[in-house]
């Protein structure tokens, strides 16, 4: 009897090749699209602190009678900020070094974030000027500009 079953090294090798093709064309489209997913989540919570800002300028304007934004843009936005997943935001005047991590540096003005894939966004932060005729809130720039 003549039992020959199996696969030929040739068609081993076809395969090898083709899954190669594959995984060549799917991992840069799976980098790019967590990428994405990483910027839309950054912007959901820049959103989320804009509307606390917002809402501590209508605070202001009850208050002083004037709208304006907080030194730190941190302050007075955790409700904001609560309904979006954040791993912690801090002060400390330092660029992240935990995956997740937000920072406000007072030195430079920027809020900074890190990806899970180490790397660092920023966003320039000025508070405003809450004093004078040309009184204006404050503005948050695009990202790393």
């Amino acid at each position: 009897m003549n039992n020959k079953k199996g696969f030929t090294l040739i068609e081993l090798i076809m395969v090898t090749i083709i899954l190669g093709i594959l995984a060549a064309v799917a991992i840069p489209r799976y980098m790019s699209t967590v990428t994405k997913a990483e910027e839309a989540a950054e912007d959901a919570v820049l959103n989320a602190i804009k509307a606390g800002l917002e809402s501590y300028a209508t605070e202001q304007l009850m208050a002083d009678g004037r709208r304006s934004w907080p030194a730190n843009p941190f302050e007075g936005v955790s409700d904001a900020v609560s309904g979006v997943q954040v791993t912690g935001y801090t002060t400390d005047d330092a660029v992240p070094d935990v995956d997740g991590e937000w920072t406000y540096q007072t030195s430079a003005t920027k809020i900074w974030h890190q990806r899970d894939d180490n790397t660092r966004h920023f966003w320039v932060y000025t508070q405003g000027t809450s004093t004078g005729d040309n009184a204006a809130v404050g503005s948050l720039g695009a990202r790393d500009q």
